[in-house]
This record gives C-alpha cells, sequence and structure tokens, in this order.
C-alpha cells in the first residue's frame, strides 16, 4: 500500500495535510556518497573507471513478477528472446513444455489468453479451506489435532473478517472521494484545471467544500490536479480489490487458469502473455536492473549486458506456492543466472514445494535475490515467506535485501522496510525510485520491491565480467563488499525510536556495485584460471571528492 493512500485517507477526514516533500536527486540510486554525497550503488562511478570496449557475458536475469511491459522503449532491446521457440506457430519448438514461450511464461492464464488479475490474500484462502471443515462444528468434541487446527481458523476468520470490514469502509470513502471528483471535472470542463480553477469553484455541498479544502491545500504545496485525481483512483482501485478479492473467502481465481490447482508438482500450465493486464510492478522491477543505459530515454538501470526474462506470477494479491516453485524452475531451466523475487506473504502452506525449487536453483548455481518486505518489522521464519529456511539448512544461494533512502543520517533505513540482524543479507535504495513502467512511462516508486532488483542488477554485473564465480561467491561479494554506515538511524516502524544501521542486517551496510566489483577482481585473482573480463589495470583509480 502506498503511503501516500494512507495520508490521503487522513485527508479525507480532514485531519493534517500532505506536507511538501524533498525530491531526491535524479538517478539517485546509481550515484555514489563520496563523490555525489548520496547513498546509491556507485553505479556512475563504476562504468566511468572501466576501460572503454571492455565487456563482459550476457546474463540472463529472471524477473518472478506481475508482468513485465517488454515492447517498452526502454527495455525491447534487453528482453530474453528463448532461441529455440518460433514466435507465434503454437508450436514447443524447443520441446520445454511451454508453447511460444519468446520473453518468458506467464503462470496466471489460461491456453484461451485469459489472464487472473486478482487473488485472495493466502490466510484468505486458508481461512475458506478451514471454513468448510470447521464452520457448523462443535469445538469441544474435537480431537486435541482439530482442535489445534480450529484455534488457527478462527485466527484467520478474525483477521480476514476484520481487515475485509476495514477495506469495506475505506472503499465507500473512495468512492465517495472519486464521485465527488468526477463532479468536479465535469463542472470545470477543462482538461488541465489549475489552482485558480480550484480556488474559483463553488458548490453548496459541505463534502464537496470539503474536498476543495484539501485539493486547494495540496496544489499549492506543488502537487498538480491531476497526481491528486490519480492517487485518489490508485486508493480507489486498492481498497477494491481488497474487499472484493484479497480478503474475499468467496472468490476463486483459479479455475480461470484451469490447472489441478491440488497437483502440486504440475507444471505445464498458463499462456506466454508475459505482460498480463497489469505489469506496472514487474516493469519498474525489470528497469532498475537493466534499463538500457546511455540512450538518452527515461532512466539507466544498473547492469549493462543483461536480458530481462519475464515470468508472469504474482497477481494483485498473494502469489500461489505452486506457481512460485514452477517459476523459479522455469527460470533455472531456460538459463536464468539471477532470479529476482519482489514478492512475499505471511503464510506458506506447500513451501516444501518452493523449497524443493529453491534447492534445485541452488544445484543449478543460480543466485535468488529477494525482497525483504515493507512492513516495518523484523522479519523471521515464521512471518515472511518465501525465506531461505530449507529445513534444518539455509540456502546459501538466497540473498534476502532491506530498503534504504537516499537521505543520509538518522532515515537511511527506508521507515518501511524490513530487517534482520540474522536474516536480512544488505540494504540497497528502495525509495523515490524512478523507473519504467507501461506503455513508455516512467514513475517514482518505493518498497523492498525496488531495493531487491538493484540487488539484481549489482549480481548481474558481477556474473557478467566474472563469470566464474558462484551464486554462493557472488552473494558473499555483495554483502562483503557493502558500505557500512557506523550510525544511529531511526528503526524502521517506528517514529524515534535509534538503533545502529549495522544492526538491521547481516552486513551492516549497503550495496554498491562498485565495491562489489572491486572485491570481486581481489576473489578471482586467487582461482588460478578463472575467467575474468576485467583485472585491476581495466579500472581506473576511484576519484574521491574530498569536501
Amino acid at each position: 500500500m502506498n503511503a501516500r493512500f494512507l495520508l490521503l485517507l487522513l485527508l479525507v477526514v480532514l485531519t493534517s495535510g500532505l506536507s511538501a516533500q524533498t525530491e531526491a536527486p535524479a538517478n539517485w540510486f546509481n550515484l555514489d556518497q563520496s563523490k555525489d554525497g548520496v547513498p546509491g550503488l556507485g553505479t556512475e562511478s563504476l562504468y566511468q573507471r572501466i576501460s572503454k570496449g571492455k565487456k563482459g557475458e550476457t546474463v540472463v536475469v529472471a524477473v518472478i513478477d506481475s508482468g513485465v511491459d517488454y515492447l517498452h522503449e526502454d527495455l525491447k532491446d534487453i528482453m530474453w528472446v528463448n532461441p529455440g521457440e518460433i514466435a507465434g506457430n503454437g508450436i514447443d519448438d524447443d520441446h520445454n513444455g511451454y508453447i511460444d514461450d519468446i520473453h518468458g511464461w506467464n503462470f496466471l492464464g489460461n491456453a484461451k489468453g485469459e489472464n487472473v488479475v486478482h487473488d485472495n490474500l493466502e490466510v484468505t484462502r486458508l481461512y475458506a479451506q478451514y471454513k468448510k471443515k470447521f464452520a457448523n462444528v462443535d469445538p469441544v468434541k474435537l480431537g486435541k489435532k482439530n482442535k489445534a487446527l480450529y484455534e488457527q481458523y478462527l485466527e484467520y476468520k478474525g483477521i480476514v473478517e476484520t481487515k475485509r470490514e476495514s477495506a469495506s469502509k475505506n472503499f465507500t470513502i473512495f468512492s465517495t472521494l472519486k464521485e465527488l471528483i468526477s463532479k468536479m471535472k465535469a463542472s470545470i470542463k477543462k482538461d488541465e484545471i489549475t489552482l485558480n480553477d480550484i480556488k474559483k469553484f463553488k458548490t453548496d455541498d459541505d463534502k464537496m467544500k470539503r474536498l476543495v479544502g484539501v485539493i486547494k491545500q495540496q496544489m499549492e504545496q506543488g502537487m498538480s490536479f491531476e497526481e491528486f485525481d490519480k492517487q485518489v483512483e490508485e486508493a480507489y482501485e486498492h481498497y477494491d480489490g481488497e474487499y472484493n478479492f484479497n480478503y474475499n473467502p468467496d472468490y476463486d481465481s483459479r479455475s480461470l487458469v484451469g490447472d489441478n490447482y491440488a497437483d502440486l508438482t504440475q507444471r505445464f500450465y498458463g499462456n506466454n502473455d508475459v505482460k498480463g493486464p497489469d505489469a506496472r510492478h514487474g516493469t519498474h522491477v525489470a528497469g532498475i536492473i537493466g534499463a538500457i543505459r546511455g540512450n538518452n530515454i527515461g532512466m539507466d538501470g544498473v547492469a549493462d549486458n543483461v536480458r530481462i526474462m519475464s515470468v508472469r506470477t504474482v497477481p494483485d494479491g498473494d502469489e500461489r506456492d505452486k506457481d512460485v516453485a514452477n517459476a523459479i524452475r522455469y527460470a533455472v531451466d531456460n538459463g536464468a543466472k539471477v532470479i529476482n523475487m519482489s514478492f512475499g506473504k505471511g503464510q506458506s502452506p506447500n513451501k516444501k514445494y518452493v523449497d524443493e525449487a529453491v534447492k534445485y536453483a541452488m544445484k543449478k548455481d543460480v543466485l535468488l535475490v529477494h525482497a525483504a518486505g515493507n512492513d516495518g518489522k523484523e522479519n523471521d521464519f515464521a512471518n515472511n515467506y518465501p525465506n531461505d529456511l530449507l529445513g534444518k539448512k539455509y540456502a546459501e544461494n538466497w540473498i534476502e535485501i532491506g530498503a534504504s533512502n537516499w537521505v543520509t543520517g538518522d532515515h537511511l533505513a527506508a521507515s518501511f522496510s524490513n530487517y534482520s540482524p540474522k536474516l536480512v543479507d544488505v540494504f540497497a535504495p528502495g525509495e523515490e525510485i524512478y523507473s519504467t513502467t507501461p506503455d513508455n512511462t516512467y514513475e517514482n516508486l518505493q518498497g523492498t520491491s525496488m531495493a531487491s532488483p538493484m540487488v539484481a542488477g549489482v549480481a548481474a554485473v558481477v556474473r557478467s565480467y566474472f563469470p566464474d564465480l558462484t551464486a554462493v561467491q557472488v552473494k558473499d561479494i555483495i554483502a562483503g563488499s557493502a558500505v557500512k554506515e557506523p550510525i544511529k538511524v531511526v528503526k524502521p516502524g517506528t517514529e524515534d525510536e535509534m538503533v545502529d544501521f549495522s544492526t538491521l542486517s547481516t552486513s551492516g551496510g549497503v550495496a554498491n556495485v562498485e565495491a562489489a566489483v572491486d572485491l570481486a577482481i581481489k576473489t578471482v585473482g586467487k582461482k588460478k584460471g578463472a575467467k575474468r573480463y576485467l583485472t585491476a589495470a581495466d579500472l581506473e583509480p576511484k576519484k574521491v571528492i574530498v569536501p
């Protein structure tokens, strides 16, 4: 949930207004602390140091997400193209089980080309499952095992019904707001509504008067009417999704896909529509990883020699374990060396199938990069899925990412970011990230969803220039080269509790691609006969600007 939606909700009930927000420097996540005063990845500094003409191997990065707009002007030339498929012939030319999978695969659709848009949250699916069993039973007559399940049922029931009731109230509020704005636009009759138009607008409706006051306040602080209208629309859609789908136990999206959902070993279902109906999130993630650098269009991604494979798996709701397991296996089998996973949930009833896919990726030397989540809480193995706990062992090819801010000092850790001194490996830029969105557009978004592809991009750079390094070595290099910040910061999820930044992750630092490459050079230098495309001689000394 975008934090601005919540602020708008406060505005509607006539509390305080939104304050003008200082903007982050353009392209900040690619900048460098020592040169630019911004705690970015050091991307620009690295590429300026590399000798001209030095290129590594092309690395395929899979984006397991909501879909990617593969025709976007800043992405279309770096999309993965399946060399074994002939586009549009309706034949599985490469015999991998997926027909016409040119740029990846969509596990949220069917052979007719129909796609899932919304889905439940996992807690809702579990509630619906237990409801069939426990809704009409006498708990006194239950055995010990079923009593424990019944207690779980009651917990899920409380969560879902409370959340749905809240979503219903908010949906009503934003439905009213949307209707009022529509009437306002119809009355003003202008394509571009100005602050002066709002000041001149007259109404006898008390609700409309309050809304006019809020819009006037925001426009005086720099927000356009169009931006305000867009945020209200997004909030309306958000609560519509929560009420009618996410927390609706009677909604079942799986009938559209048409697979045998009970068969968790089933792998071949879906379609090749890797963009899908809502590719905003996945397209934004893809741009961070590898939007074409130096083309003077939009923005520059982190990796300069990458191909993006889209594996559509994440609906508006919680991803399903079966789809996640299949998405990982698909990406591994089709050549991905890095997989970005900017998603997560609070329950995982079929975790073992995901774990088996993670083990498969580990066996095939594929690095999994996962977003830590946006709840401002400490992660553990019971509140954040998927994760790297595989029974009693850990997935060594897994790196967990928290989100950092563009400001230094107290607020370096993003206020929404999850954290853990044991389970989160490193932080990376995740606030005010400008990247690609569908139909040749660009937006600022925030979240650990943005921080994770930062590290996926760093991993792609390292694997490109040093292809003999293993996934585990790449993970260790990224964490080992993280820029340490020996400062106290506001603990995420709190207003003023101060903690050492070093306690929020195992590395205690922020990922830095320049430092990672420097460390990779040293690491590869210790391996006889290792393939490398960069040596220390290929890099100019880093220029540090001393204030």
